[in-house]
């Protein structure tokens, strides 16, 4: 269908606005009540779409309305068209107020709970006004899925390079190898290398093996099969790293992260890194976002400084 004159005079944004709606709440009704309307206004509102674009864009029954395939790929570009209106806003927001500004981030557990919490609070003190929102997912393919549904403006984790779908602009960032964890009171500190049959029958806490890979502990059937060994003995199973890290940091058990989380969180929690070497490399620790689509100045600062931290930790792996 040529873009002419005619539509693009015909095809109002509140119409647009409307169909999402609709589309979002899967009843005239429900859209209605929430955008304050008749629901006679909603129905021509979509009726006035579908008579200018000639195609039908909801099926409708007495179940609900549904997207039609037209319907669909309409909506896509639509969204596309209010998260720009919203990148303009946020972006005009930010000229007036440079220390403001809200920052959508997707990542998962392990790095909210090591890199991020770092960025946040050094942004924090820079530009107090800046607002963050963290959705944290469970595997790479949802949090791509957030990044394309442009719920969130940046994604942060393991990252396949390069891109095969090609939609996504990825920056590495630094590797981030497994390594085995033990609290600071454990007795395989006094050791200078460690191999990996004397830590077989020593109480693990682990993540489930088929868990997302994201979590290191996932890689230890892997690296203790690949020097011709069984799995070790799991004392715990838990998906929950807060509480693996809490039992590790008594001294009693033993666990795998990213190196990155016990460079920041070591210290702090009294955690330390085993010389036990794992057999392979694990994708790097990458930033995404996505391709054509403009970056707000909020999550610019953010990637910026997330540079900035992750910077030693790539000198330090090279």
């Amino acid at each position: 269908m040529p873009w002419d004159e005619r539509i693009g005079r015909r095809v109002k944004l509140r119409d647009l606005y409307v169909l999402k709606a609709v589309a979002e709440l899967g009843s005239m009704g429900k859209a209605a009540t929430k955008l304050v309307m008749s629901q006679p206004a909603v129905s021509q509102s979509i009726t006035d779409l579908e008579r200018v674009l000639g195609v039908r864009l909801l099926d409708r029954s007495r179940h609900g309305v549904e997207p039609t395939a037209y319907g669909s790929t309409f909506l896509k570009w639509s969204n596309a068209i209010f998260d720009n209106l919203k990148q303009g806003v946020e972006e005009i927001d930010y000229l007036s107020d440079p220390t403001g500004g809200e920052v959508r981030l997707g990542t998962v557990e392990i790095m909210i709970a090591g890199l991020v919490p770092h960025v946040i609070g050094q942004l924090s003190q820079q530009h107090p006004r800046l607002v963050f929102t963290v959705t944290q997912a469970a595997s790479r393919a949802m949090l791509h899925r957030e990044l394309r549904e442009r719920s969130v403006d940046c994604i942060l984790g393991r990252i396949t390079m390069p891109n095969t779908e090609g939609d996504l602009d990825v920056e590495f960032l630094f590797e981030d190898p497994p390594v085995a964890v033990v609290g600071a009171g454990s007795k395989w500190l006094k050791c200078r290398k460690i191999d990996a049959v004397e830590l077989m029958d020593e109480p693990w806490c682990l993540p489930p093996f088929d868990w997302y890979a994201e979590a290191a502990g996932s890689v230890i059937p892997e690296a203790f099969r690949a020097k011709g060994l069984a799995v070790p003995r799991r004392a715990v199973t838990s998906n929950s790293a807060n509480l693996l890290f809490s039992l590790v940091a008594t001294g009693q058990f033993i666990t795998a992260a990213p190196a990155s989380y016990v460079h920041f969180n070591g210290e702090r929690l009294g955690l330390r890194a085993l010389p036990f070497e794992f057999p392979f490399k694990p994708d790097p620790i990458c930033i995404a976002t996505l391709k054509g689509r403009t970056i707000n100045p909020a999550t610019q600062v953010f990637i910026d400084c997330l540079r900035e931290l992750a910077r030693p930790l790539a000198k330090a792996r090279r």
